[in-house]
């Protein structure tokens, strides 16, 4: 879920700027994008990340790469096109359905494999702060999810009641 919501921050954030302005922003989201991948494959090209180790971390390490840069696809495209189709918004959207089970799979494999830490050390790290970073974003998106089902039916509050005024008859 952590690209899933740098997806969705890169192109609310691009709104906020004229469309013929954006070339600062779409350097800040190169940077971004380098900030996600750069320690991945740091971490995939050491020799100690390729000893053994119970759970499969590498593989994993190596599918959060290929949705890395399937993310920063996304990102720089949400970026440029306007208004996006809906075809695009759908395959983003099952991208974060993908996302969420990779998030749910890292999760699982690095709390089984606390073991990894004394082999693989900076893989087991690595999964750890994707570990982080997929709970805190997932958790951003229950907000805002919850925050939008309090908008679906704006005349009601919290509690329930309604808030507009009784029409005399």
């Amino acid at each position: 879920m952590f690209l899933y919501m740098l997806i969705y921050l890169a192109y609310h954030g691009s709104r906020w700027i004229p469309r013929k302005q954006r070339l600062k922003f779409q350097i800040v989201n190169a940077v971004v994008i380098t900030l996600v991948l750069v320690p991945q494959f740091y971490v995939i090209g050491r020799s100690k990340s390729s000893r053994y180790c119970k759970q499969p971390l590498l593989n994993n390490l190596s599918a959060s790469i290929a949705f890395s840069f399937i993310a920063s696809g996304f990102s720089v495209i949400f970026t440029l096109i306007e208004p996006i189709p809906q075809s695009l918004w759908a395959s983003y959207h099952l991208f974060g359905l993908l996302s969420c089970g990779e998030g749910l799979c890292t999760t699982i494999l690095t709390l089984t494999a606390k073991d990894c830490v004394k082999t693989t050390p900076e893989l087991y790290y690595m999964s750890l702060f994707q570990t982080v970073a997929s709970i805190l974003s997932t958790g951003f998106f229950m907000v805002r999810g919850g925050l939008w089902l309090t908008k679906l039916n704006p005349g009601t509050d919290l509690s329930g009641n309604n808030e507009s005024p009784a029409v005399p008859h």
